[in-house]
């Protein structure tokens, strides 16, 4: 099914593959992601993940056929969301929030598609969100977290630069913000005061802001331990580039700090 763009909506296809089944739905942005999405989706499958969560891959336009109907079926995707529009990350996850509250689900997991995290640990963020938690944030770096092969640029980022300005921002302290392994509540997702579909979000400004917005209002966010786990040879697999990349970032980081992504 084709849906057109609207505000704050990128135009997208929808492959439904399976009609709702859980309460919560795990969405994985990616574009291109080769055997690396397959691998992490069978490990999805071996651990039963589908048994707590829909799997919806939100597809940026892959062109290497890893978005294939049959695999995806077989390792229990329920849904292929496509977008058929411009933006990056911030877009196709925009796609997958509109989607997954029109589809009425009560909570957002999102992980990367690169098989770097440990998507096993899919159950541990739905007992956060059936706690009451609006905001849960993935990290390796806390009692029971598991970092592997963390380039050390990457490590030095986190700790000194990327964690410290969110914590401060949040006003509550977080220790693997670049981390895209988190879960929201649809209560905080719909809230007035955090509005996360609008144009504004084309790359990484949303996790950077969404990272913040629950504590600014006084909903309830926490950590919990996961696993990242990067190849201990050959190249990052990353959608950063190192200069400019890492240079946006760290601008995205400023102008979240000074509030330029609170709704007006």
């Amino acid at each position: 099914m084709l849906y057109e763009k609207r505000a704050g909506v990128p135009q997208f296809e929808a492959f439904e593959y399976t009609d709702k089944s859980k309460n919560y739905v795990l969405l994985i942005p990616i574009i291109n992601e080769g055997e690396r999405i397959h691998n992490e989706l069978k490990r999805a499958l071996d651990s039963r993940v589908s048994d707590y969560a829909d799997i919806v891959i939100c597809d940026g336009g892959s062109t290497d056929g890893s978005t294939d109907e049959e695999t995806l079926k077989k390792y229990n995707v329920n849904t292929l969301l496509v977008k058929r529009d411009t933006g990056k990350q911030g877009a196709q996850l925009r796609m997958g929030i509109w989607w997954a509250i029109e589809r009425g689900y009560d909570g957002v997991i999102t992980i990367d598609g690169n098989d770097k995290d440990s998507i096993e640990d899919v159950p541990k963020f739905i007992d956060k969100l059936e706690d009451g938690y609006d905001f849960v944030q993935g990290s390796r770096f806390v009692e029971g977290g598991v970092a592997i092969n963390t380039p050390l640029i990457r490590l030095v980022s986190v700790k000194l630069i990327h964690a410290p300005i969110i914590s401060l921002t949040a006003r509550k302290r977080f220790t693997d913000s670049t981390n895209a392994y988190r879960a929201y509540s649809v209560r905080y997702l719909t809230d007035k005061r955090v509005e996360p579909l609008r144009d504004i979000f084309v790359t990484y400004e949303l996790l950077a802001y969404l990272s913040v917005r629950a504590t600014q209002i006084g909903m309830k966010a926490c950590e919990i331990p996961v696993k990242r786990a990067y190849p201990a040879k050959g190249k990052t697999p990353t959608k950063i580039s190192f200069f400019k990349g890492n240079f946006n970032l760290i601008k995205i980081l400023f102008k979240n700090l000074f509030g330029a992504y609170k709704p007006k």
